[in-house]
């Protein structure tokens, strides 16, 4: 038996508490990329993107699916807030295959605005399909947009702003 406390994990999303369980290491994607922690892990705020949460309990590793929240690593407890939270089995393969290519051809044809709220909707409908099926062991397909729902391409586009024409 080990003296090592496990980690209090906890999933809370809109609804209420998708999951409670102690674990002894767990795995989740961030804006900046996926965090591990085990116990004695130093204090952690982080912004969740769509993704898998990894976490393990003795010889047995789980997997469910989390969209875009926030963490909060302390004393040997993690608290992630989210709006969306599936396990595998609630997976219905067949009807995120459909979400995803019904977001892929939107994003395709999108005309709005980048980084806009209406562009960021089928971002976060993209994503979340995508992580669904990956929870299911399929990868997601090559096609999936790069720009996660926090980021904003407004940003990047000063050079293209609309400058008044001159009288000349």
């Amino acid at each position: 038996m080990s003296d090592i406390a496990p980690i209090e994990l906890q999933i809370i999303t809109p609804e209420g508490a998708a999951l409670r369980t102690n674990v002894d290491e767990l795995t989740a994607p961030s804006v900046d990329g996926d965090f591990g922690v085990l116990p004695g892990h130093r204090p952690l705020i982080a912004a969740l993107r769509t993704g898998i949460v990894t976490y393990r309990r003795g010889s047995e590793r789980e997997q469910v699916a989390v969209g875009p929240g926030f963490a909060e690593i302390a004393n040997d407890r993690a608290l992630l807030l989210t709006g969306s939270f599936c396990r595998v089995e609630g997976v219905d393969v067949a009807q995120a295959r459909k979400e995803l290519g019904e977001a892929d051809d939107d994003l395709v044809s999108f005309d709005g605005h980048l980084g806009g709220p209406e562009h960021g909707m089928l971002i976060r409908r993209e994503r979340w399909a995508a992580t669904r099926l990956e929870l299911c062991g399929e990868p997601p397909p090559p096609t999936i947009h790069t720009v996660h729902e926090f980021q904003t391409l407004s940003h990047g586009i000063y050079g293209e702003l609309e400058t008044p024409e001159s009288d000349e």
